[in-house]
């Protein structure tokens, strides 16, 4: 494959809620192009992009899956991807190396949840959008309705370059308000087609619609409104000159409607795209980091090379995959870059243009173009790759907390190794993805975008590294703490025949503030103790309030002063003055009014109007407590505080809630007391299971 020039090349994210037929959509592009003769269908499991066993097994897509064609002598670079939100680590990183999103919108339900999401991450890129309203050959497909929501969603900007003319099953024509043309398309899914000018009302509809989109690209350019105002209008030739620096503005956002399935209007979307649609010229400056740590930019006309790997992946027989994209420089087999994330040199070997699994050798990347490394030694997805004469660091992706988690059990006793393996590649690959050793409850909790996330994880580690592991509900970190002030003492006294062991501590104890954690001082005076055992006796505190006093649970938000006690000459001695001091402090958490805390969560959550009521209901019946509401758009955004033990799964239900239109984030909050008559349950129930091992 040849090298192609920047102004050349496409590179694209498609970009959409789940179910709007993003993976069909390239499937008819690959088929326009005629990289494929038929096109094959996510349901049997043929589709170009979906092609992991994951993706096949679900018929859904699970990775951002990298295509290139080539369209009028241009490049396209098309990043299919999820719509799943699980899966939105994906999205991200398309839209980051992307220079615009192509949006796709289900026909019937107009823009969803995750419509809105990848809108906003292309907005906090800077790059321009275009949408598809896909399946117009569905049934009750009201065009014009839909129209008018998305502009009331989006703005009056989003303007419809074709419209179909018999929307529904069927549907095969639609109307060309660039070119003035009715377009009568086959169904056969050869993306075939025949025109002719558009005729009666069709004409005048195009016509008014036509003088619509020479207001908007003369908005776009000052020459060219100056020249709409004394001529009251545009040529052809300065309509299409203005076009793609209109859509670079964003002063308008083009629409165009298809149906992926049987290929209706999307060779007339691929020519658009090639004529108007941006190039990595329209970004010809990026921000970096320096190697001092300041501001600087990347230029397309930089000789030296900086590419930013924007997702990696291993693949069977071929090892990890490195997805680039290079915003400066030339890259090819054998030079060496220097990652900067890890510090380290990297030797480049391979090179190569991705379709879905197919992999075409390429013997050099020019300036703007999207690629493939493979076996790069320790390069991960957000890392930055560059030459060793100017060293950049470009900003990497930030992704969104996770929102469900769950324990993990290994199946089988002696697949630890593998295990850490496992998720320690699988987490390189996917940031979203995170997994921690909880020390207060002791379990490795694994956590996610989502149930489905999760359950993908699993089956991963069992298809990739063997590993078969089981997913429950995390304990919750509960604490102890007090709410009152108390005494306490203890002696200690041992003997066995020989050297015995004394000790005897008095101390007091107070409540902290929240958050203080836990604070030991004495205060002793006068020789009853001997000074060198004060340590001992704060190591035998602290041992109980990691042990916990009232439940088993990590102890806080207690000051503790060691005032006096009493020492043998012979037998007193470390052991015995931890022992001693544990108990003390024991004694006297348990005359202070002990309490239970629950860790609070702050959550977020994103639904559309008409589910309000369903949602709050829910979170009140989780003991969560409404801290405020804002609308965004259609969308109404609800903040509130709640209990973590109530939120297990919280994801899933609200989606179900919501038919899957709900989405939420959460953050921990704080910790506040439980309400008396569940921590006495809670109690009971970490004492039992505390007792049963």
């Amino acid at each position: 494959m040849k090298v192609y020039s920047p102004e050349h090349i496409r590179n694209f994210a498609v970009v959409g809620h789940q179910a709007a037929g993003k993976t069909m959509l390239t499937e008819a592009m690959l088929r326009c192009a005629g990289v494929i003769k038929r096109m094959g269908s996510v349901e049997a499991g043929s589709t170009v992009s979906d092609y992991h066993a994951s993706e096949k097994e679900r018929q859904i897509s699970v990775h951002a899956s990298l295509l290139h064609t080539e369209w009028m002598d241009r490049k396209f670079n098309i990043i299919d991807t999820p719509g799943y939100l699980d899966f939105i680590s994906e999205g991200l990183g398309a839209l980051r190396v992307g220079d615009f999103a192509l949006v796709v919108i289900n026909a019937n339900n107009g823009a969803e949840l995750g419509t809105d999401q990848v809108w906003e991450y292309a907005d906090s890129y800077g790059i321009p959008k275009m949408i598809v309203v896909n399946g117009c050959d569905r049934e009750n497909v009201d065009f014009d309705s839909l129209l008018e929501d998305l502009r009331g969603h989006f703005g009056n900007k989003v303007f419809p370059m074709t419209i179909p003319m018999n929307a529904g099953p069927g549907f095969s024509r639609l109307l060309d308000v660039m070119r003035s043309e009715e377009i009568d398309y086959k169904t056969d899914g050869s993306g075939e087609y025949a025109e002719r000018p558009a005729e009666g009302s069709w004409k005048e509809r195009v016509e008014e619609m036509h003088r619509e989109l020479i207001e908007f690209v003369a908005e776009a350019d000052d020459s060219l409104l100056e020249t709409f105002f004394d001529q009251g209008s545009l040529s052809e030739e300065q309509l299409r000159e203005g076009v793609h620096a209109a859509i670079q503005a964003e002063s308008f956002i083009p629409l165009f409607v298809t149906s992926s399935t049987t290929n209706v209007g999307v060779a007339r979307l691929m020519d658009f795209i090639a004529k108007y649609g941006s190039s990595p010229v329209d970004r010809k400056t990026v921000p970096a980091i320096d190697d001092k740590g300041e501001p600087t930019e990347i230029s397309l006309k930089d000789k030296e090379p900086a590419c930013y790997i924007f997702k990696t992946i291993s693949e069977p027989h071929v090892g990890e995959l490195s997805f680039c994209r290079l915003y400066a420089g030339r890259i090819q087999q054998g030079m060496e870059l220097f990652n900067t994330d890890k510090e380290c040199p990297e030797k480049i070997g391979q090179i190569y243009a991705l379709q879905g699994h197919e992999r075409e050798s390429l013997e050099a990347l020019g300036p703007g173009d999207i690629g493939v490394m493979v076996k790069l030694r320790d390069t991960h997805t957000g890392n930055t790759l560059c030459s060793p004469q100017r060293k950049v660091t470009l900003p990497a992706v930030e992704y969104p907390k996770p929102n469900i988690h769950g324990a993990l059990e290994v199946e089988a006793k002696g697949d630890e190794d593998k295990l850490a393996e496992g998720l320690a590649t699988l987490h390189e690959e996917d940031p979203t993805f995170l997994y921690v050793n909880n020390q207060e409850t002791g379990e490795l909790v694994l956590s996610g975008q989502g149930e489905l996330h999760l359950e993908v994880i699993k089956g991963r580690l069992k298809r990739r590294f063997g590993v078969d592991i089981s997913l429950r509900e995390p304990k919750i970190a509960f604490r102890e703490t007090i709410r009152k002030k108390a005494e306490g003492k203890y002696r200690h006294k041992k003997q066995t025949g020989g050297a015995g062991q004394f000790a005897e501590v008095w101390m007091r104890i107070e409540p902290l503030p929240r958050d203080s954690g836990v604070q030991f001082t004495e205060s002793l005076v006068g020789q009853n103790v001997d000074r060198v055992f004060v340590p001992s006796v704060e190591k035998g505190v602290n041992s109980a309030c990691t042990e916990g006093v009232l439940a088993g649970c990590h102890v806080t938000d207690v000051k503790i002063d060691f005032y006096d006690g009493k020492m043998h000459p012979v037998d007193s001695k470390d052991i015995a003055f931890q022992i001693a001091g544990k108990e003390a402090f024991r004694s006297a958490f348990m005359e202070a009014a002990p309490c239970l805390l629950e860790p609070i969560m702050s959550i977020q959550v994103k639904v559309p109007e008409d589910f309000m009521g369903d949602v709050m209901g829910d979170i009140s019946s989780r003991r969560g407590r409404i801290q405020g509401m804002d609308a965004e758009g259609k969308f109404q955004v609800i903040n509130a505080n709640a209990p973590a033990m109530e939120l297990y799964r919280y994801s899933t239900t609200l989606r179900s809630i919501t038919g899957g239109r709900g989405f939420h984030s959460e953050t921990f909050s704080h910790y506040e007391e439980m309400p008396r008559e569940l921590e006495e349950k809670v109690i009971e129930r970490l004492k039992k299971k505390k007792e049963e091992g």
